[in-house]
């Protein structure tokens, strides 16, 4: 066995000859995130008569290793709208800086169209325009055959003051629902928010309070069973007065002493 640690990882030079890293010279585009390692899991969101709430956990895995656990996948724009990633937390980073520099331009122009001709109508980029933004950077990016490789919620509202909630994926598929649910949340949670707010109608007549509850047990739900999940997480309600994030909620006390009352398969109890 060669101990030299130079030698560790790899073959013998002196038994399987050189090591060829040829084959990593290449010319072809910049694929760094089209296969990520570190990753968010789900976002859910759901609209209520006043607004839209929306969590995810603080979790960025690396692979199949709960690795980061205080990483922030929820981000408020101009105090209006909530962006919610999934997927590779690199593009998430690119993407925040983005919208930060966004978001100064957009203040910026409506401060100095304020100081020449009076103010500046409120609320120009809200959530519906900002989505749309979105899905053309994905879009375009895509096309480029350069993804993001993030799935997003906007949460906010339109130009006609009604909540507002919608996705877009790396390919730049775009659509909006009641509620909406990344990752294994499209399996577990989204079940459980269509049972309350199946069209828009049922959105229209949930509570605050109703939305919430349902978010949190959607998050409860997802903790037990999507195995790249987290206890901790974060949760935004946006209404017409703004946007209240929460970065630190956790589930109330989590525990799996019931696994040793399971035998066997099933819910079979001794």
């Amino acid at each position: 066995m060669d101990h030299r640690p130079q030698a560790w990882g790899r073959p013998r030079d002196d038994v399987y000859g050189a090591y060829d890293a040829s084959y990593l010279q290449t010319t072809g585009p910049k694929t760094a995130t089209q296969a990520p390692v570190v990753t968010g899991t789900s976002v859910i969101a759901v609209k209520f008569k006043d607004g839209v709430v929306m969590a995810a956990d603080n979790l960025a895995s690396y692979g199949s290793l709960a690795r980061f656990t205080d990483v922030k996948r929820l981000r408020p724009f101009l105090g209006t709208s909530v962006v919610g990633f999934g997927g590779d937390v690199s593009d998430m980073q690119f993407l925040d800086r983005h919208l930060s520099e966004l978001a100064i331009d957009e203040a910026y122009e409506h401060e100095t169209t304020a100081s020449m001709s009076g103010p500046a109508p409120a609320g120009q980029l809200n959530a519906a325009n900002l989505h749309k933004y979105l899905s053309k950077l994905m879009y375009r990016r895509r096309s480029d055959f350069d993804p993001l490789w993030n799935q997003i919620l906007v949460a906010g509202f339109d130009s006609d003051a009604k909540p507002f909630l919608a996705s877009v994926d790396l390919r730049g598929t775009a659509f909006t629902s009641p509620s909406l649910a990344t990752g294994f949340g499209a399996m577990l949670a989204q079940p459980i928010m269509r049972k309350y707010a199946a069209t828009e109608e049922d959105a229209a007549r949930l509570s605050r309070e109703e939305a919430v509850n349902v978010v949190k047990e959607c998050m409860k739900v997802l903790f037990y069973r999507d195995a790249r999940s987290l206890d901790r997480y974060s949760i935004a309600v946006v209404t017409k007065d703004g946007v209240e994030l929460s970065e630190d909620e956790q589930l109330e006390k989590q525990s799996w002493a019931f696994a040793e009352r399971i035998r066997g398969y099933g819910t079979q109890t001794v």
